[in-house]
């Protein structure tokens, strides 16, 4: 199993319909076959700047592949998180 999560800032203002528009586009990749017990999150810690994530978990690294290559995936991060997020950071999971 794999846990792909994410952590990121927009650029647009804090509850603006930019923001909620864009938070919407990314609950679509729930449905990219392959993705399981996905989560879109309010980063809450004071300790970072961050203001969301996104947590999915897939069965193994052939399905996490088969997301990442996705037309549907590779469509989101063209037009949406390229322009809209104006930091981020990425870690991936294997458990112990």
């Amino acid at each position: 199993m794999i846990r792909h999560t994410v952590v990121f800032r927009l650029k647009h203002p804090p509850g603006s319909a930019a923001e909620a528009a864009f938070l919407e586009a990314a609950r679509a990749l729930a449905a990219i076959p392959g993705v399981q017990a996905f989560e879109a999150l309010r980063q809450v810690s004071p300790k970072n700047d961050y203001q969301f994530g996104l947590s999915m978990e897939f069965a193994d690294e052939a399905a996490y592949r088969g997301y990442d290559r996705h037309p549907d995936h590779v469509a989101f991060v063209r037009d949406r998180w390229l322009p809209e997020v104006a930091a981020f950071m990425e870690i991936d999971y294997e458990p112990m």
